[in-house]
């Protein structure tokens, strides 16, 4: 499908051109920043009324994501209409689809909403995997093979950031968790030796066009991205190359169009997986603009938020140019001391060091407050200032 551009600035009626986008939480509240710095006017749905990307769109509506008025009210206000996590019932997106432009299509992110469809998706497309298997009875737990024990059993809808999941070592232990994950769908993964985590955020047009960022090196605490490290060589040249061209294999095979970020493990050298699976393993696959790749609002051309713009308005894709090394340390609710704000003003004394805040009103421990991104000349300075800016805010070493 070959989508005519929306340019920008351009006036519909009275107004400037509206980009909409489902979802109003820190990844719409960018994209929404993105957009009207490019001069199109935005609208978010989200239920929240005090949703960071409502509070700064020139049109909020506030109803739930299946709600028919709401959703013929932003497809009557937008051009056309995006993402910003992969929870937006496909269903929504179907209905807007019928009016207007939507990117990400809702079967993408139908796929991306089931792991089971997911790691289907993965294999179909001849990029490897953790082996798994489909947990949904008490028979099916008892069928599974050995080898994928010890395990990690994951729910296949609505599990993120570490939630819906329980590593288990044995059958015993599987029934258990799939009984503590109230019997949903599951899959269960062999627990591989993991090296190290990258992912590949792209932009992939209406006419099959490509671009992407170099991988980034990723470390997880809890099951949430704590550090990002970008710029220099943080992978091998040819993982890098390998996680690039498996990246834009997947976004291909799904036929595309917006941002996508794509996770992977990189296993332990030598390890009989590494020696069965290859070096680089698909984790899973994001819709959307990724918290790895919140980097490129400091240290590229071009940020991926930029990117989620052009491609939704069928604007040209230029490949991204990254102009400084990067570190990314993720700001949870536990760094906020009680009726305090953590030392910005120690942390902003750094060189290099920008911060962004996402304006949510209470801070919950495990709760994405906010990022700081340290760039530089010289990636193994930036690493230093990075922890240093770790240590100022009692984040844990890396």
């Amino acid at each position: 499908m070959n989508q005519p551009p929306l340019l920008p600035g351009a006036l519909d009626g009275a107004t400037l051109r509206t980009l909409g986008v489902m979802g109003g939480g820190q990844l719409g509240r960018m994209f929404v920043h993105a957009a009207q710095s490019m001069g199109f006017r935005t609208a978010v749905l989200d239920p929240d009324p005090a949703s960071p990307a409502g509070l700064v769109s020139h049109l909020h509506i506030a109803t739930p994501y299946l709600d028919a008025e709401g959703l013929d009210r932003l497809a009557q206000s937008c051009a056309a209409i995006t993402t910003e996590f992969e929870n937006v019932p496909a269903p929504a997106l179907e209905r807007l689809a019928l009016a207007r432009p939507v990117a990400p299509g809702a079967q993408a992110v139908a796929i991306a909403q089931d792991r089971h469809a997911e790691k289907t998706h993965f294999l179909r497309c001849g990029v490897p995997c953790a082996p798994f298997a489909c947990v949904d009875s008490p028979q099916a737990s008892a069928a599974v093979q050995a080898t994928l024990l010890p395990g990690i059993l994951k729910t296949c809808r609505m599990g993120y950031d570490g939630k819906g999941q329980s590593r288990v070592a044995n059958r015993e232990e599987l029934l258990a968790a799939w009984d503590r994950l109230g019997r949903v769908p599951c899959v269960l993964e062999q627990r591989l030796p993991l090296a190290q985590e990258c992912s590949v955020v792209l932009a992939r047009g209406w006419d099959g066009h490509m671009v992407h960022f170099a991988p980034t090196l990723n470390l997880h605490r809890e099951g949430i991205l704590a550090v990002t490290e970008a710029g220099g060589d943080v992978l091998p040249p040819a993982t890098a190359d390998q996680a690039v061209q498996a990246a834009r294999t997947l976004a291909e095979g799904l036929g595309y169009v917006g941002v996508l970020c794509v996770e992977f493990f990189v296993l332990q050298a030598g390890s009989a997986e590494a020696r069965q699976l290859g070096a680089l393993v698909v984790n899973e696959i994001a819709p959307r603009p990724h918290n790895s790749g919140h980097h490129t609002l400091d240290s590229c051309d071009q940020s991926q938020f930029e990117l989620q713009v052009r491609t939704l308005a069928g604007l040209p894709l230029v490949q991204p140019r990254q102009h400084s090394a990067a570190v990314m340390l993720n700001l949870l609710g536990d760094l906020w001391p009680d009726g305090g704000s953590p030392p910005w003003d120690q942390v902003l004394s750094l060189p290099g060091a920008h911060l962004h805040l996402y304006g949510k009103q209470r801070a919950l421990p495990g709760r994405k407050m906010g990022h700081i991104t340290l760039t530089g000349d010289d990636p193994q300075a930036v690493r230093r200032t990075a922890l240093q800016a770790a240590a100022v805010l009692g984040i844990e070493a890396f």
